[in-house]
């Protein structure tokens, strides 16, 4: 009796020695994880995190640097909801995004499911000639743009002209009617390469037994690309809606390069207003409250496309 009691007792101090070796295991490689996390947090919080907070709170004052900040509570906001020029850029903003979000991912997948089944070099060769603006510097893509659109010695004119197309040069990037759509159309060449990327990596992974035998049941091709091959690039298809919002929500370097919100604020974005009121003007309060509102309506936009991909994919 005494020696079986001795036993358990000696196994229960093995066990609770082990689980205490386990738990300092545990510790360790905790501390490990966060020291290895250290210097991205450090980044992370210094240079997102602050900036946020800091953005937030100098939006209700009146920020400049002549002089010392005035809190004026939710006055900046009153007078953005009162600027028709914060409106025009809102809406020159929505129409970006409302024509570039839907054609470069559909016109990304539609090359991706040409090119996805070529052999090595040819799918090499196709994914690297529709990546090169994005690998290209944005004033280099900006200047070649510029140049082609030329109202004088311009490409476009020259070819437009040539085949009788059009009798006159036009000034594409000073008139009301063409800026903003030549703003959107170089945005489109710029943002495709990397959606085309994606898609031929995820149309790659997808199980090839099913098409065959979705084939051999005598469905056609787009009954074999709805039921089968989209479901499995959903995921990719979510991840590029959002990085497309985005990236046209904060589309400036090509209206600051290209026409700095001319002519008469046709071509003013949010983004570009913003940098327009805080760096031009020095109206830094003002600018924030206009980024805060732009966060906002970004993380709307998100969820709500979250919400929609999930029930797609249900």
């Amino acid at each position: 009796m005494a020696t079986s009691t001795a036993k358990k007792t000696a196994k229960f101090a093995g066990g609770h020695s082990s689980l205490g070796i386990s738990r300092a295991q545990a510790k360790r490689d905790t501390i490990s994880a966060y020291l290895f996390l250290l210097p991205f947090l450090i980044v992370f919080i210094g240079f997102v995190v602050i900036p946020m907070v800091m953005c937030l709170w100098t939006s209700f004052f009146d920020s400049t640097m002549a002089r010392d900040d005035i809190f004026i509570g939710f006055g900046n906001y009153t007078k953005m909801f009162s600027d028709p020029i914060f409106w025009k850029s809102l809406s020159n903003t929505f129409v970006i995004v409302l024509v570039a979000v839907p054609t470069v991912t559909a016109f990304s997948l539609w090359v991706a499911s040409a090119i996805y089944r070529m052999k090595g070099a040819a799918c090499s060769f196709f994914r690297c000639i529709f990546y090169l603006p994005v690998v290209t510097g944005t004033v280099a893509v900006t200047v070649v743009w510029k140049w082609m659109f030329n109202n004088y010695y311009g490409i476009i004119n020259y070819v437009a002209k040539g085949t009788g197309i059009i009798q006159n040069n036009i000034n594409w990037l000073g008139n009301e009617k063409t800026a903003l759509w030549c703003i959107i159309l170089i945005l489109f060449t710029t943002s495709i390469g990397q959606p085309i990327v994606l898609y031929v990596s995820a149309l790659g992974n997808v199980d090839n037994s099913l098409i065959e035998a979705a084939e051999v049941d005598g469905a056609t091709r787009m009954q074999t690309f709805w039921k089968i091959m989209w479901p499995q690039v959903t995921p990719t298809t979510l991840y590029i809606l959002v990085i497309t919002t985005i990236n046209s929500f904060q589309c400036f370097a090509l209206i600051q390069l290209l026409t700095s919100g001319s002519p008469n604020h046709s071509t003013d974005t949010i983004m570009y207003y913003i940098y327009y009121q805080a760096f031009k003007l020095y109206q830094y309060g003002y600018g924030n409250a206009m980024g805060v509102i732009l966060a906002i309506i970004i993380a709307i936009l998100s969820a709500i496309q979250f919400k929609v991909a999930g029930k797609g994919n249900n």
